[in-house]
């Protein structure tokens, strides 16, 4: 179940409906989900891969998909 309390973003280059959005949770890490269907599980990961995944974005790691 999801908290009622998290605070989503999606991305501003988020073009539709079909986009990622995230919510921290507290110091403990960053909660996922799909905004398509946002009543399913969600993904949560530590603070500390979701910076080395945005760390990787940024050095273009992804840039071919």
């Amino acid at each position: 179940m999801v908290e009622p309390t998290l605070m989503w973003t999606r991305s501003s280059y988020c073009a539709d409906s079909a986009c990622v959005e995230a919510a921290p949770i507290g110091d403990h890490g960053v909660a996922l989900r799909d905004s398509k269907d946002p009543g399913q599980p969600v993904l949560r990961i530590s603070r500390a891969d979701w910076h080395g995944f945005l760390d990787s974005i940024t050095a273009g790691r992804y840039s071919d998909i």
